[in-house]
């Protein structure tokens, strides 16, 4: 008869999935992407170093 009773209860916790036993053309995939990352990082960090690749400005139209 608490105040706590009402409302929506909380569903119970899933159970936790065993890990999928990979094949090599999965961890070939992973590492493939692991690799994708790191070259994306590392082009992002030389990247920052740089200025804006450019400097026009406001773009006009070759309309007069």
């Amino acid at each position: 008869m608490s105040g706590r009773e009402g409302g929506k209860k909380k569903p119970l916790k899933a159970p936790k999935k065993d890990s999928k036993n990979l094949d090599e053309e999965d961890m070939a995939f992973k590492q493939k992407q692991k690799e994708q990352k790191k070259a994306l990082e590392a082009a992002k960090a030389g990247a920052s170093k740089k200025g804006p690749l450019v400097g026009g400005g406001i773009k006009k139209s070759g309309k007069k």
